[in-house]
């Protein structure tokens, strides 16, 4: 007799690729042939991934079955192991520690630290959960770790955070890409394929100081790679900017209508000629300006794409800042079949800081110190805006403080596996042992979950519905494929009875469309800085669904649309000075410090792809 099967139409759980997949499996976990996986991934077409998966992809569905599965419930013992309890037991536990911590602490004694694997709508009920559940401004998320240097760039010049403002299919007719710190070869493998028309023009750029598998696709005429010293990519960053300034290959037009600031920019692009930034980077004079040449000979086709290798440094934010600066002086954001944009990392690094987790941000952008929007978000919820707490603390500052005077005391994470992946992880696992409770939500006995006085089952990807903010900013289904095992409670119904218990104000669901809706509710409109433009959160869908990148029009979001971050004129990007750490930038001995255009040498020939950096050949 042939097995009945099912085949669910979803997203691979893991990078913000989200590549699309479809999940086949038995009607049912017990009819499946002992041995074998409770689903099979099957990759499905789909503009990101055009069918394509990586090895992560492709075994994505193995944990689901795995025997080391949590189930129930678990709290420390006296002795400190761990005990199954039941439900009912957890959450006594745990209200009574908050309100303990609370009572003798204040409000911002209790906190949340989540994450960016998290559903947009388990994003934001968590948000909502800590702000007028709790009634503290301690919630941040492990997003701070790879894309806060990138949000706060793009804060900056845009007014605005967004990963990619076009889809990536753009990038298939490309005929130069600059990619800076980054290496999809490796980490998002379907992406290269939208590289190839760069590669077959000779104009796939690759800043990296190592030979990633990335960097090897500039070989045989594919394009340059630009191998700088580790450390110096705000400096070789600042000298491609300098000669298109220096040899007027900026977009006047463009500079004049759609930004603001390069008067104070000029400055410190005069400081690093291509020879000085050599004697930094170790990369050839000649090469900077034939990439600079190549990224302004042709800007319709031209794309300057960062990621976290440059953006995890302690310049990380002005790194992508002049990033976002050479892009303007060459007229790429906003223009057809051009752009900057930032490869997010984690599966919803998009959606999970757009609607709530973030410290100082309610959903849709909204700060939590302008009164507007706190009065929108407040009327949604139901609650006083006055009742709302303030801006709380960035992720390594509310894992510093934890179990310190004035900070937190009674900690629930979500979604991130702190003691492997903030930094100064022997610190953390410190930090977590000084609180008064603790309380982990995994699939697994995490590092982090063994810290914990309570540790919580919840659902895989696979096992749950809701929606994600793919690197596009395309808002995609997940769709559930198979039940969560006896015992597992997803996060929703978790912040729903918690809520409950605690008497707090507002409606819950356990729902996702229900959830999704309510988030439209208290995002809309957010964004919007000019009349017209397009909003960052989709207001109109009324139920998940999948379905092409929300702002409709041009295919990269328009720098008509934002508003400058330094000044009051509407409609601008800014252009800023971006003074390199003065660590890793230092003149060399006699070296000119004034400000200086340089010397601009015929460019020299020499073969595309070849590896050009310090100690290289």
């Amino acid at each position: 007799m042939e097995r009945a099967t099912t085949r669910t139409s979803t997203h691979c759980p893991y990078c913000a690729l989200q590549c699309a997949m479809s999940l086949v499996g038995a009607d049912t976990a017990a009819t499946a042939p002992t041995g074998t996986p409770m689903l099979t991934v099957v990759p499905r077409e789909f503009p990101t991934n055009r069918g394509g998966l990586c090895r992560k992809g492709w075994t994505a569905a193995e944990l689901l079955d795995h025997p080391d599965r949590l189930t129930t419930p678990l709290a420390r013992r006296a002795d400190g192991s761990f005990e199954p309890v039941s439900w009912d037991e957890a959450y006594d536990r745990w209200v009574a520690a908050i309100r303990r911590a609370q009572a003798t602490y204040g409000p911002d004694a209790v906190g949340v630290f989540g994450g960016a694997s998290l559903t947009n709508e388990k994003a934001y009920q968590l948000g909502k959960f800590v702000r007028i559940a709790l009634g503290s401004s301690r919630i941040d998320y492990n997003g701070r770790f790879c894309m806060s240097s990138a949000a706060a760039a793009g804060n900056r010049s845009f007014g605005l955070d967004r990963g990619l403002p076009f889809p990536v299919t753009d990038l298939d007719d490309a005929h130069t890409v600059l990619l800076i710190g980054s290496n999809p070869a490796d980490t998002m493998p379907p992406f290269v394929q939208h590289l190839a028309a760069a590669r077959a023009a000779g104009g796939l750029l690759v800043i990296d100081p190592r030979r990633s598998a990335t960097a090897a696709l500039t070989g045989d005429g594919g394009g340059v790679h630009l191998q700088p010293t580790p450390g110096t990519d705000l400096v070789l960053l600042l000298a491609l900017a300098h000669v298109v300034v220096a040899e007027d290959l900026v977009d006047h037009a463009y500079l004049a209508e759609r930004t603001v600031g390069l008067d104070r920019l000029r400055p410190t692009l005069n400081a690093w000629w291509p020879e000085r930034a050599e004697t930094v980077t170790g990369v050839p004079a000649h090469r900077i300006r034939e990439v600079a040449r190549r990224l302004a000979a042709r800007p319709r086709g031209t794309y300057v794409l960062t990621g976290r290798g440059v953006e995890q440094h302690a310049d990380g934010t002005d790194t992508a800042t002049a990033a976002i600066n050479l892009a303007l002086l060459l007229g790429l954001p906003g223009g057809e079949g051009s752009g900057y944009g930032t490869l997010t990392g984690q599966g919803n690094g998009q959606g999970a800081r757009e609607h709530g987790q973030k410290a100082d941000q309610l959903p849709g952008y909204r700060s939590i110190t302008d009164p507007a929007h706190r009065a929108a978000v407040a009327a949604v919820w139901g609650v006083d805006p006055a009742s709302l707490p303030g801006p709380g603390l960035p992720a390594v500052e509310l894992l510093a403080g934890l179990g310190r005077e004035g900070g937190v005391r009674c900690l629930w994470v979500n979604g991130a596996n702190v003691v492997v992946s903030a930094p100064d992880a022997g610190g953390v696992a410190q930090a977590l042992d000084r609180l008064d409770f603790l309380v982990v939500a995994d699939f697994f006995l995490s590092e982090t979950a063994r810290h914990a006085d309570l540790v919580l089952p919840v659902p895989q990807w696979a096992e749950e519905e809701g929606t994600m903010t793919n690197l596009e900013g395309r808002v995609l289904r997940r769709r559930r494929a198979v039940d969560p095992p006896p015992g597992v409670r997803g996060e929703l119904r978790i912040i729903t009875d918690l809520a409950a218990r605690l008497g707090a104000p507002g409606t819950w669901s356990t729902d996702p469309a229900e959830v999704f809706d309510e988030l439209a509710r208290a995002s809309a409109g957010a964004g919007r800085t000019t009349p017209g433009s397009p909003t960052p959160c989709s207001t109109r869908r009324t139920r998940p669904t999948t379905g092409p990148p929300r702002a409709a029009g041009p295919t990269a979001l328009p720098a008509s649309s934002v508003t400058a971050s330094v000044t009051p004129t509407a409609g601008r990007a800014s252009s800023l000075s971006v003074p390199p750490d003065r660590r890793g930038a230092a003149p060399p001995p006699g070296a000119d410090d004034r400000p200086h255009a340089g010397a601009l040498p015929v460019r020299q020939p020499d073969s595309p792809g070849r590896v050009v950096g310090r100690g290289r050949p």
